[in-house]
């Protein structure tokens, strides 16, 4: 049978599809930064960053929108980390492949997949109604931790798998016990991946304006406690352009929530790879 292309140019062709293809991601990840950025910068400075509201958000800050995203984000990262972290090291290194860890992945792949209105949905229902709450950023930490939880279970299972067994079985010849081999050998090496996992649990409950649309209460006032209403700037960003509030101060929001992502991930990293390359002893 001819061939219609030769190997090799078979080999250049698809090197230059994948070239292109992480090109073009990177020119999108540019263009919606970029352009969140060029309008919404402008509009960002102290006064915006360290004022209250005024006028239901025309004008003023948002430093009470800031403090709300920090405190739902926080108590979505100490909730859903620990329970991950935990569930993954249960599946990797506590029992064998049954139908109990297939149900695991399976609840962790449906929760992946449930919209995040309906999370906000339930969370009114429980949180605020059933367990009587009331609309705070208490209730709608709880209600980001379960959206993170599968981000955080999966990688961190992912991670676990990856490090080698040799690992676990020099840690055990040496009269380590099961939990001093797993929180002295395993955690530590995985720990680059598990912190990608809970960066990326994170950034998703700081992005997240349905979900807690619906729980925290939507207040303007700067929180006094985590029991205490509250408005984070997803949440702020989505009322300032839904209901014509002000479209500049929506962009310089955006601005704003992109950044601190964007800060909190490059340090995160930053941070993960010199704990990475002194784990390897570089």
């Amino acid at each position: 049978m001819n061939r219609i292309i030769s190997p090799k140019n078979a080999q250049k062709i698809m090197k230059g599809v994948f070239w292109a293809s992480g090109i073009v991601t990177i020119i999108i990840l540019l263009i919606i930064i970029g352009y969140i950025l060029i309008k919404g910068l402008p509009v960002v400075n102290l006064e915006f960053l360290l004022a209250n509201p005024i006028d239901s958000g025309k004008s003023g800050g948002i430093a009470p929108m800031i403090v709300s995203t920090v405190i739902v984000t926080v108590i979505a990262v100490l909730v859903a980390a620990p329970l991950g972290v935990g569930a993954a090291v249960f599946i990797e290194e506590y029992t064998e492949e049954n139908i109990f860890v297939k149900l695991i992945r399976f609840g962790s792949e449906t929760l992946a997949s449930i919209p995040s209105i309906v999370f906000g949905l339930f969370g009114l229902a429980f949180f605020v109604v059933f367990l009587g709450m009331g609309w705070s950023l208490f209730s709608g930490g709880l209600v980001l931790a379960f959206m993170a939880l599968p981000t955080i279970l999966q990688v961190s299972e992912v991670s676990i798998a990856a490090v080698p067994k040799s690992y676990a079985e020099g840690s055990l010849a040496l009269g380590g016990s099961k939990w001093q081999t797993v929180y002295r050998v395993i955690l530590p090496a995985a720990i680059p991946g598990i912190t990608t996992g809970v960066i990326l649990g994170m950034a998703r409950a700081m992005s997240e304006a349905a979900a807690i649309l619906f729980v925290v209460g939507s207040a303007l006032a700067m929180p006094l406690s985590i029991f205490d209403p509250g408005r984070p700037l997803p949440l702020h960003l989505y009322v300032l352009a839904t209901e014509g509030v002000s479209l500049d101060n929506a962009y310089g929001t955006a601005a704003v929530l992109v950044l601190l992502i964007l800060v909190i991930t490059v340090v995160t990293n930053t941070v993960v790879e010199r704990y990475s390359k002194k784990m390897m002893g570089r």
